[in-house]
């Protein structure tokens, strides 16, 4: 599959459609966060998987297991092909969101998506991750929640690039990661995101999926951005 998942990082169905059209057959799939979600709601993840593209739906739940648990279960009936939750809601959540996800699955008939966990938000730093009482070393963390989330029954996680060959080296070739923030070369620290790579580096370094939005998004053609990217990855 083409690795290439590019964030609809828009306020509006028109505009997500309007890419997610452009950008058929360039890209691996779309990725649909809060903004997109809270703005227009569940149908835009029915309309883009009607498309016969996969969505992952970047929601980051993090909440009791219950919660959790329904969320997911309402995420399969989007037809999501991919959802994730907060690592750090402990195994218990995680556990109840991949049964959940198995479980809605089979009473709709449909394929289950895959599930995975947030690690350690890539604008985070050590600083950062002291400032909320975290006191291990980044690398640390995100390896101990990637283990975590193996062991509840996820299907991978989300981490930085920096962090990928540890993962692998936890947790085995077949667990996916994705990674997020992914910029251009020329723009790589020049944002919010502390610890990113290029996308031939992020491939380069073990990356499964490459969550893409402005180098694609904001280019003056993006149909032709996500296709020299691809290029990029050989």
């Amino acid at each position: 599959m083409n690795p290439i998942l590019v964030a609809l990082d828009v306020d509006s169905a028109d505009k997500a459609l309007s890419l997610a059209t452009t950008l058929r057959g360039e890209v691996g799939g779309f990725k649909i966060g809060k903004q997109l979600f809270t703005a227009v709601g569940p149908s835009i993840v029915r309309d883009i998987t009607a498309l016969g593209e996969h969505v992952f739906l970047d929601l980051k739940f993090h909440d009791i297991p219950n919660t959790v648990a329904g969320a997911v279960s309402s995420a399969v009936a989007t037809g999501a092909w991919m959802v994730n939750v907060h690592c750090s809601g402990g195994s218990k959540m995680m556990r109840a969101a991949a049964e959940a996800a198995a479980a809605a699955a089979d009473k709709l008939g449909r394929p289950r998506p895959l599930v995975i966990g947030v690690t350690v938000l890539t604008s985070m730093d050590e600083a950062a991750l002291a400032e909320v009482g975290t006191s291990r070393p980044v690398m640390d963390q995100v390896v101990h929640l990637a283990t975590l989330a193996k062991a509840a029954g996820l299907d991978g996680v989300v981490a930085s690039p920096l962090e990928t060959a540890a993962i692998r080296s936890a947790c085995g070739r077949d667990f996916a990661i994705v990674t997020p923030g992914i910029r251009a070369a020329a723009d790589v620290g020049k944002d919010d995101q502390a610890r990113t790579m290029s996308a031939p580096e992020a491939v380069n370094a073990g990356a499964t999926y490459l969550v893409i939005g402005r180098p694609i998004t904001g280019a003056p053609d993006p149909q032709a951005a996500a296709r020299a990217i691809r290029a990029q990855l050989g």
